[in-house]
């Protein structure tokens, strides 16, 4: 029996700037534009791309996204509480052989090496497609369209903190005009007006 790889994620990505480009909010719904419907269905095929990605609750609002992402993965290593001395004599490294190079012995992953970030199933990579699939596909409509550089992401340690955050997600837009990303945007506009 092998261990598997498991934690939840609840997810938040904004737009450069916290621009409106996904919608709008009106009577406490949120109306997606043509930009929004993409960064939706990008987000709904996360799980058909990474299969190890499943999906809780998720809201598209004007200027961010939330959503609860589940990594759900085999330990690929084989790593069992059954097998440490099996694994201890397996690490050991084995004796240099001579031989020419090839292709084989080039390392993945370019000039990172094996420490680029796309060899490994993470939640950056996760990200990261989400991100450039959203991009790809919105810039042929609105070539403006872009992310923030960052991401935030908080661990979800247990079933009560899930069910509240899930419920957070799914009234994020009846409470839009209390959300910091609101707040920090209708901040931004008035400061800018006053100069």
């Amino acid at each position: 029996m092998g261990l598997w790889y498991r934690c939840t994620y609840f997810i938040t990505i904004c737009t450069k700037d916290r621009e409106p480009y996904l919608g709008e909010i009106a009577d406490r719904e949120m109306i997606l534009n043509d930009v929004g419907q993409i960064a939706n269905e990008c987000w709904l095929a996360i799980s058909e791309y990474i299969p190890f990605a499943k999906l809780g609750n998720h809201v598209i609002i004007p200027n961010h996204v939330h959503g609860i992402v589940i990594i759900d993965k085999p330990n690929i290593t084989g790593n069992d509480e059954r097998n440490v001395g099996t694994r201890l004599i397996a690490s050991l490294p084995p004796k240099p052989l001579e031989h020419t190079k090839t292709d084989a012995d080039k390392p993945n992953g370019g000039i990172t090496g094996n420490y680029n970030p796309m060899l490994h199933d993470i939640l950056s990579k996760i990200i990261r497609w989400y991100n450039g699939r959203t991009s790809f596909e919105t810039r042929k409509i609105n070539p403006d369209f872009t992310w923030s550089p960052r991401f935030h992401d908080h661990i979800i340690r247990n079933d009560e903190s899930f069910h509240r955050i899930s419920n957070n997600i799914r009234n994020n837009p009846s409470n839009w005009k209390e959300d910091v990303f609101f707040k920090i945007r209708t901040e931004l506009e008035f400061w800018c007006l006053e100069f």
